[in-house]
């Protein structure tokens, strides 16, 4: 179990993964359950969080964005970006938060400075979560707003998104990572859409990706769509 020798009780980090899965863009959320006392009855709490984690002594800050995602989905390989740290003083304002954490890694929990992380994987990619007392599940970003998460990660996730959205417009590549290995241009044109929330003219769009020298078009189209299949695409590194 987690203790003061090995873990930084003032440090975590937290990630923001986001998925597409065609049509919405998503987060994964982690469902917490939490068993309170309350008038000398037990009442069983429940409530959503980003996964994160407070790191170790001799844990480089990166590596344990890494670690946290490899302990989450199985995966490896993810596009990681850190964007910001989060410090105010009131985000550990609520009891249930800090019981949960407190009884979560059996360190007693003050304030506690994390640092925010987004990764990008494709929604289709297996994860393997093993976790007893709690479950990781998809949301749709447009309902976040909508939910009371712990902590501060309702601002996280907005910061998150801007800040995806900038690194997109920079390197359009990272669309790429949230698309599956072989993608239609609609596909593609619908996720630059939702992660803008724009709509797009379509002839101007099919021209705009046309000069994108990674994107290859393939000698292969859509099975099992009730319209007419469309022509597939990978993108090249």
């Amino acid at each position: 179990m987690p203790n003061s020798t090995l873990y930084n009780p003032h440090i975590s980090v937290d990630c923001v993964v986001f998925g597409f899965d065609g049509e919405k863009l998503k987060v994964l959320l982690i469902e917490r359950r939490l068993d309170e006392q309350v008038d000398e009855q037990s009442e069983l709490y429940n409530d959503k969080k980003l996964p994160g984690s407070i790191i170790l002594n001799d844990e480089d800050i990166d590596d344990a964005a890494s670690r946290v995602l490899n302990e989450l989905t199985g995966l490896k390989n993810i596009y990681l970006s850190q964007f910001k740290s989060f410090g105010n003083p009131t985000r550990t304002n609520n009891p249930r938060d800090i019981l949960w954490l407190e009884r979560t890694t059996q360190l007693k929990i003050g304030r506690i400075v994390t640092v925010a992380y987004v990764a990008l994987i494709k929604i289709d990619r297996k994860l393997v979560f093993n976790a007893e007392d709690s479950s990781a599940n998809w949301y749709d970003v447009n309902e976040i707003e909508k939910m009371t998460l712990a902590f501060d990660h309702n601002t996280i996730i907005r910061t998150g998104l801007e800040h995806i959205r900038h690194r997109v417009d920079v390197e359009p590549h990272l669309l790429f990572e949230l698309l599956p290995k072989k993608f239609t241009i609609s596909q593609l044109r619908i996720l630059h859409d939702v992660l803008h929330q724009t709509r797009s003219d379509v002839r101007n769009f099919q021209k705009k990706v046309s000069q994108m020298p990674y994107l290859v078009m393939l000698d292969e189209t859509e099975e099992g769509v009730p319209h007419r299949a469309a022509r597939l695409y990978k993108y090249k590194k």
